[in-house]
């Protein structure tokens, strides 16, 4: 998919409902190219945190996956991080967000592993506007998003992971989940953030 078209069914979709979920969003090359970096790199992940800053904390009971913060050091990377520059871009042009940057790591799930239902951000209390999920392989069962309705137990979506497709929610809006993994599944989970320091102080990363 060309990223003009993209970036339109991006917009739309989160204008209608709050979020997109778009097959086939990323040329398959560099989907591929991705997932042999997170692959090639699964000794340097480490267990998931939750909490920010001075509040993370490992919870085991919450969540088991293993993450890799982008380094931008390889051409996939930064192939990656320069089509969601120009999705933030886009997104600032059209609802006025200020969004400021974008930040985004690795994830990985073995089987057996889960994150049970939370938040990516708390109103008022969180930088993070928009969340992205990108999978970069296909796990034939297991490991399934599910993303609930505001303010309800109703599942708004339930996505099966599957290579190339890219799923972009409003942090604050959707209580999400994932299910357990019954193989192993790789994603980028990443944030649009914008600043909430004062005083010119920008906002730490992560």
């Amino acid at each position: 998919m060309n990223t003009e078209l993209l970036f339109d069914r991006v917009l739309d979709d989160v204008h209608q409902q709050g979020y997109a979920i778009i097959e086939q969003a990323l040329c398959p090359d560099l989907t591929a190219q991705l997932y042999a970096t997170a692959q090639a790199q699964l000794s340097a992940f480490s267990p998931a945190a939750i909490g920010r800053q001075d509040e993370q904390q490992l919870n085991s009971e919450v969540r088991k996956d293993k993450t890799l913060w982008f380094s931008g050091s390889c051409a996939a990377e930064r192939d990656y991080l320069a089509v969601m520059e120009a999705l933030r871009l886009t997104v600032n042009r059209h609802f006025y967000l200020g969004l400021f940057d974008y930040e985004c790591h690795f994830a990985y799930y073995q089987a057996g592993d889960f994150y049970k239902k939370h938040y990516d951000a708390f109103k008022g209390r969180s930088n993070r506007v928009l969340t992205t999920v990108f999978y970069l392989n296909t796990p034939t069962q297991g490991g399934e998003l599910v993303i609930y309705k505001p303010r309800s137990k109703e599942v708004a979506e339930r996505v099966a992971p599957k290579a190339g497709t890219l799923v972009v929610f409003e942090s604050e809006r959707f209580m999400h989940e994932v299910l357990p993994a019954q193989q192993p599944r790789f994603s980028i989970a990443g944030w649009f953030r914008k600043n909430n320091s004062i005083a010119g102080v920008i906002d730490p990363p992560r």
